[in-house]
Formats: C-alpha cells, sequence, structure tokens
C-alpha cells in the first residue's frame, strides 16, 4: 500500500478544509427549513441543483461526460445506500436537536474512521492516536447524555449516522484508484434523486402524517410550493452538497483517512457560531465537556501526525504515532 506523501497530504487536508465549511452551511440551510418541508422535498430539490451544477462543470472541463463512466455500479450502489441512511438519520436528529450539539455527536465519525482505517484498511494507527480515539468516544457518550430521555433518541439518531458516514468514507477511500471525485458524486446524487421522487410519490401528499410525532413529522409531512425567499436557501443546499462532496471525497483519495479524518473537527467551532448567530442557542455545560473531549481528540490527532512529519522522513509509516 502507498503512503501519504507530503504534498498529497496537504492538498487533502485542505480539500476537508473546504468540504467541512460547505458541510456545515448546507447542514444550517437544512436545519432552518426543517420547520416548513419535508425532509424528501429538501433533498430532492438540493439534489437537482446539485446534479445540474456538476453536469455543468464537467461540460465546462472536458465537453463530454466521460468522468461519469464506470464499472463499479455495484459499490456506487451500496455506497449511495449508505450515505443516505446516514443523511436521513443525520437530518432528522439535527432538526430536534441544538445545532452544535447535534454537531458535535456527528464529529464522532472522524474517530470511527480513524480506528476502522487501521482495522480495514491497513492503515497505521499508534497507540497515542488510539488513546484519542477513545477519550474522543467518551465525549460522544457525554453528549449522549444518558438518562435525558426527551434527547437521547434524537441523539441516537446523528450517533448512527455517524457510523454510516465513515463505512461510506470508507468506501470512497477504496474505490479512489478507478473512480473520480466526480464519479463518486454523480452516481449518488442520482440515487439520491430517484428515492426523493418515490418518497415524493408514496408520501408527499401528507397521508402519513396524522398522528406522527415531532421527529417523523419532519419525514413525512406534504409537499409545498417553496415561497420566493426559500428558493435561495434551497439553491445553496443544492451548491454547498456538490461542492463539499467533490472536496471530501477528493481528500479521502489524496492522503490516508487516519490523516484526513481529523480535520473533520473544523467544522465545530464554524456550528457553535452558527447556532448562537442563526438559532440562538448556546452549548451548556455538559455539551462543553464532550466538545472539548471529541474535538481535543481531534486535535491530539492532529498533533501527533504533525509532529511526527515534522521529526522524521514522510516516507516512513505513521504507526509509532
Amino acid at each position: 500500500m502507498s503512503l501519504t506523501t507530503p504534498r498529497a497530504a496537504l492538498l487533502g487536508i485542505l480539500c476537508m478544509s473546504g468540504g467541512v465549511f460547505f458541510g456545515t452551511v448546507l447542514d444550517l440551510a437544512i436545519k432552518f427549513l426543517a420547520s416548513g418541508y419535508a425532509l424528501h422535498q429538501i433533498i430532492l430539490i438540493r439534489t437537482i441543483v446539485a446534479i445540474a451544477f456538476l453536469v455543468g462543470m464537467v461540460l465546462w472541463q472536458d465537453g463530454d461526460f466521460h468522468q461519469f463512466r464506470t464499472r463499479k455500479v455495484s459499490a456506487h450502489f451500496w455506497r449511495t445506500i449508505i450515505v443516505m441512511l446516514s443523511n436521513v438519520l443525520f437530518f432528522t436528529g439535527l432538526a430536534a436537536l441544538p445545532f452544535a450539539d447535534a454537531l458535535a455527536i456527528a464529529y464522532v465519525s472522524p474517530l470511527l474512521i480513524t480506528a476502522a482505517s487501521a482495522l480495514f484498511l491497513g492503515e497505521k494507527v499508534g497507540p497515542h492516536r488510539w488513546g484519542a480515539v477513545i477519550a474522543g468516544l467518551i465525549g460522544v457518550i457525554i453528549m449522549l447524555r444518558p438518562g435525558a430521555e426527551a434527547a437521547r433518541p434524537a441523539a441516537l439518531l446523528i450517533l448512527f449516522s455517524s457510523v454510516c458516514y465513515a463505512a461510506s468514507q470508507l468506501m470512497s477511500r477504496q474505490m479512489r484508484d478507478t473512480e473520480s471525485m466526480v464519479t463518486l458524486n454523480i452516481y449518488l446524487h442520482v440515487g439520491f434523486l430517484l428515492v426523493s421522487l418515490a418518497m415524493g410519490l408514496v408520501a408527499g401528499d401528507g397521508r402519513f402524517l396524522p398522528g406522527a410525532g415531532e421527529t417523523t413529522a419532519f419525514l413525512l409531512r406534504p409537499w409545498i410550493w417553496p415561497p420566493a425567499g426559500d428558493w435561495p436557501i434551497l439553491i445553496v443546499t443544492g451548491v454547498s452538497v456538490a461542492v463539499a462532496g467533490l472536496f471530501v471525497s477528493q481528500a479521502y483519495r489524496l492522503a490516508e483517512a487516519a490523516v484526513i479524518a481529523p480535520f473533520e473537527y473544523l467544522g465545530m467551532p464554524l456550528a457553535i457560531l452558527a447556532g448562537a448567530a442563526v438559532f440562538g442557542t448556546w452549548p451548556d455545560l455538559v455539551a462543553w465537556v464532550g466538545i472539548v473531549l471529541i474535538c481535543g481528540a481531534g486535535l491530539y490527532i492532529l498533533w501527533r501526525e504533525m509532529r511526527h512529519r515534522a521529526v522524521k522522513d514522510p516516507a516512513i509509516p505513521v504507526g509509532d504515532i
């Protein structure tokens, strides 16, 4: 297995940072829209915009669609199913939780990716990073607030979403040698388009809404025609998901998962500021403890990685860090 070069690592880190920024914009927009729209309607509109963005980009670059060709239809299918499940779980939980709390729990996924990269991809993760993974998981347990019955179901939805997200990113890494970042994203969006259309046909008239709880109402409420003021936000969701997907897929194609994953934590300060500025919510003491543990674990992994590369030949495996 080839090792990540310093240049590839830097490019991967920059791509992940861009992906985190646009991902935070996407999450913020969807939470803002969650009280008035069904999730599958939001996903349909954002997917149409994202596909148009990707098609336009490819035509501008190449003048044809050769980047969309693939021999791994089955792998794309299963990756789409996993990402779709991750999205549904995450956005359903996000609608019911404070913005920063939800994002903090979601950041368990880089810890899971770091661990899984060692267990399933053969990448080397040393004892210090394993310790950081354990510390971060303790932070997640704190964020789940055992005993807080009202918050636990939504928090668990986001935790399960993170497991699915980690699995999808490992699949992206396994497919990197044959699939471009455009290919990885276009088939994902085609899958989202088909499923959201099917959901609209089945539940878009609101027939299943009566008796639904607050959380499931986000999945079952009827479709509406968006007012003019909402269209810019809906378009932002499409552009953000397309750009974030391109950046994140490219990040995991460029560098080892254990190098890239911790940089997803850059979104936590953005989430705290966005939650305070847009929704007027601020993490309480328990949430701060969990956030510090989760983000501290990621930052420690980052520090160990940078320290290792500063004192050793970049060609040496990172198993001792």
